[in-house]
């Protein structure tokens, strides 16, 4: 398997020798990006040759791009759907031009506090179903442009379950509509996490095949009388690490793994832990 970043590069439009270095003293592969749909008309093709120029010079791989907006894109209204449509169809021709493995994107929720809020009619069966519409023209347009999907999933989110992701992907029908390996967003429960290395085999037996490219966290149990689980730095937490990056690897022996959500001080030690473990379980990062 291969090793990235998310963090260290912070826009595509000002990429400089700086953060090439910074990515390229821990021997990451490989870069990511979060870039807003309001901006993506702001763009132009010049900034788009310098950077896939210097990714490429530096012999860095554009991981993932991600298209952030605030839509929903099963809201119950048709106007926001379509906008929906268009904020995520928007940025694929960039992220093509860049050279991007991946495309990522999210479901949003019905809760007006973000996409990773919580809401009771996230979960209703009328929400599935015009989720799997919106994603239909999504999925046509990334066909059109060859480029894969990753869809953002996580526990509070209608993509709940690995269970729920499999079927979304099976129904939609696009062999371009991918998944996340983002294994961290699917502990539901403090058993879960205690017994990990079973929630982790589930986890990709169920998701594993549509799920080419991984975010590598851990979880940190925090005090409380409701239950707190927190991400933490890859080997300082609960889970058995090493069985992820096997689970991965044997899927996905070129796939990538990004190290994400952490401050610049962290992300050596996270660095550090995955490789220490990825050896001790025989897995060659390169």
């Amino acid at each position: 398997m291969r090793l990235g970043v998310v963090g260290i590069c912070s826009d595509f439009r000002t990429l400089n020798q700086e953060e090439i270095d910074a990515v390229q003293k821990l021997q990451f592969t490989g870069v990511s990006y979060h870039f807003a749909s309001s901006n993506i008309p702001l763009v132009s093709p010049e900034e788009i040759t310098r950077c896939r120029f210097l990714l490429e010079k530096a012999h860095l791989d554009l991981v993932q791009f991600g298209i952030t907006y605030s839509e929903c894109l099963f809201d119950p209204s048709a106007s926001v759907r379509e906008a929906a449509i268009e904020a995520v169809n928007c940025g694929m021709s960039v992220a093509r031009e860049l050279g991007a493995h991946h495309y990522l994107f999210r479901p949003g929720s019905l809760n007006p506090d973000g996409a990773w809020t919580s809401h009771k009619d996230n979960y209703l069966p009328e929400s599935m179903e015009r989720l799997i519409e919106t994603l239909k023209p999504i999925a046509e347009n990334a066909e059109r442009e060859a480029l894969t999907l990753v869809m953002e999933t996580h526990a509070v989110s209608i993509m709940d379950s690995p269970e729920t992701c499999s079927e979304i992907v099976e129904r939609v029908g696009s062999d371009r509509l991918r998944i996340v390996m983002d294994f961290v967003n699917h502990f539901q429960t403090l058993r879960q996490v205690y017994a990990s290395e079973d929630r982790l085999n589930h986890i990709f037996d169920v998701m594993g095949p549509v799920a080419p490219m991984a975010h590598i966290k851990d979880i940190r149990v925090e005090n409380g009388l409701v239950l707190h689980l927190n991400e933490e730095v890859p080997g300082e937490g609960e889970l058995a690490i090493g069985v992820a990056l096997k689970r991965f690897n044997e899927l996905h022996p070129d796939g990538y793994g990004l190290i994400e959500h952490l401050p610049l001080e962290k992300i050596p030690l996270a660095n550090a832990n995955v490789r220490r473990i990825a050896s001790e379980n025989g897995i060659d990062i390169y």
